[in-house]
């Protein structure tokens, strides 16, 4: 029962999450269809990023300890606590991506980046690097 609590808890916070993302980035002129490919072209991403030798141990690091994170029963608010249960997996997932991203530079994460130019310039908008979003003239902050 109690997992099927935390399903639901993950699925909630996971919609409310991508709704508010996919808002704020299609007002800024990405495309829809861009905005569903970046899920799994971000899992691809991190499981490549996390295999490639050139990078960094103590950067490779922050993908292998989101993974234990999120897989061993134990978290900091347990998973079976309703919406809130699973915010701190998300939480660590995110800083673990922000900090890899902005760690191994944008040059590997181009090389590795298997997705659409647009939803690479949401992953480097999030890392807070200067690019410019797909499809707008708009320039990121740094």
């Amino acid at each position: 029962m109690h997992i099927l609590i935390g399903l639901a808890s993950a699925f909630a916070v996971a919609c409310l999450v991508v709704a508010a993302a996919t808002v704020r980035a299609v007002r800024r002129g990405v495309k829809l269809t861009d905005v569903g490919r970046l899920v799994p072209d971000l899992a691809r991403l991190l499981v490549s990023l996390s295999s490639d030798r050139t990078i960094p141990l103590r950067v490779r690091t922050r993908i292998y300890f989101a993974i234990a994170y999120n897989v061993q029963p134990i978290n900091v608010i347990p998973d079976f606590v309703p919406v809130v249960g699973l915010v701190d997996n998300v939480l660590v997932i995110l800083w673990a991506l922000r900090s890899t991203v902005r760690n191994a530079g944008r040059e590997v994460i181009g090389r590795h980046w298997t997705g659409t130019p647009a939803g690479l310039a949401i992953l480097l908008r999030f890392a807070g690097f200067e690019e410019h979003c797909a499809g707008t003239g708009r320039p990121k902050r740094a």
